[in-house]
């Protein structure tokens, strides 16, 4: 008989798995909570309601109220809380529900948190990661729709993140816990429903250190963050439409901002418009746009362009709401106002929306 040689067996490729950035979070939390018995989350409704945005939901049963605890309403009280578990060893992450309850623990994470490493001279790390909902856009009024990110980006001793893709709200948090200083994250909330592929294989954890460049381009650099970033992108496909090749620069951390990835991109393009969803008075785009003037003058034909939100709190009312904050069509005007005329056609000879248009310049 004619031995017969068993072949291995195929498997089949790694796909990507399509997934949304609230369950890309979620499985953060789960991995995060698995990988280190130090690790707890802690924050109002974060167990039995599942988080106010849906982040957390399910993690109380699989890890028990000692890794998952519901707070009582005091955001200085569980900030602080969380201070102290991390200067005694733990990895809290510590969920505030939206940006603007921050303010009431703003002491705690700016004279404690952000300011304990320093003052005791290396003694006293605080490994503590706050993770809070950020931004407009979905009818929460002037009470809950702040982009506050620019003022934590203002502060030393923290390190400020603002994952913007599915892939950076997967793979943001393990590093964050590793980090010896503290960690804000600003999850926008319009980004929990959006919907990305991840890779089956393990992915390393994602860099902190630097910009990622979305959408390679040679004429215009919209440099974003966030929640803005899908609007850059958009606006990116309409100048193509134009013949204009935009690059898309993604920030990703806030503080410290990566200035080589920034200013390389300028110095590609010559051109830059900045996107940030705060006001635009003393904003993270008005620094952005003096360290480009600053360190990157003669790379430039253009001055830096500016899309803001409107310096009035936010509406309530959906179509004023949509009129205060960047929009595509402000985004594709204010790169439009960096090329000239020669360039693109003027404002309507070809069409396309008048100068501000669909958003605040």
């Amino acid at each position: 008989m004619t031995a017969v040689t068993a072949r291995p067996a195929t498997v089949p490729p790694a796909t990507a798995s399509r997934t949304t950035y609230r369950e890309a979070m979620r499985e953060a939390l789960r991995e995060a909570l698995r990988a280190d018995d130090r690790v707890f989350l802690m924050g109002e409704d974060v167990g039995r309601y599942g988080g106010c945005f849906g982040v957390s939901l399910g993690l109380l049963e699989e890890f028990g109220p000692e890794r998952v605890r519901d707070a009582p309403l005091s955001e200085s009280a569980f900030v602080g809380a969380g201070i102290g578990a991390a200067l005694a060893g733990m990895r809290p992450v510590v969920e505030i529900m939206t940006v603007n309850f921050s303010l009431l623990a703003l002491d705690q994470i700016l004279n404690n948190a952000a300011t304990l490493l320093h003052m005791s001279g290396g003694q006293l790390p605080v490994p503590l990661v706050v993770r809070m909902t950020t931004g407009a856009g979905r009818q929460l009024a002037a009470q809950h729709s702040h982009s506050l990110e620019g003022w934590y980006a203002h502060i030393p001793g923290l390190r400020v993140l603002a994952p913007a893709t599915v892939a950076d709200a997967r793979h943001m948090l393990a590093p964050a816990l590793a980090d010896p200083d503290p960690v804000i994250i600003f999850e926008h909330g319009a980004l929990y429903g959006t919907s990305g592929d991840l890779p089956a294989d393990p992915a390393p954890a994602a860099d902190l250190d630097h910009a990622a460049v979305r959408r390679p381009g040679t004429d215009v650099s919209l440099v974003t963050y966030g929640g803005s970033l899908p609007k850059a992108l958009a606006a990116a496909d309409a100048l193509a439409e134009h013949g204009v090749s935009a690059e898309v620069v993604d920030l990703r951390t806030l503080r410290p901002l990566d200035d080589a990835t920034v200013g390389g991109s300028v110095a590609r393009t010559h051109r830059a418009v900045v996107v940030d969803e705060g006001w635009r008075t003393g904003s993270l785009s008005a620094e952005i746009s003096a360290r480009l003037t600053e360190r990157h003058f003669y790379d430039l034909d253009a001055p830096v362009e500016r899309v803001c939100s409107a310096e009035v709190p936010v509406p309530y009312a959906h179509r004023l709401e949509e009129a205060a904050l960047p929009q595509v069509a402000g985004i594709v005007a204010a790169a439009r106002r960096t090329l000239g005329p020669d360039v693109l056609p003027a404002p309507g000879a070809d069409g396309a929306q008048a100068p501000g248009a669909g958003g605040a310049g």
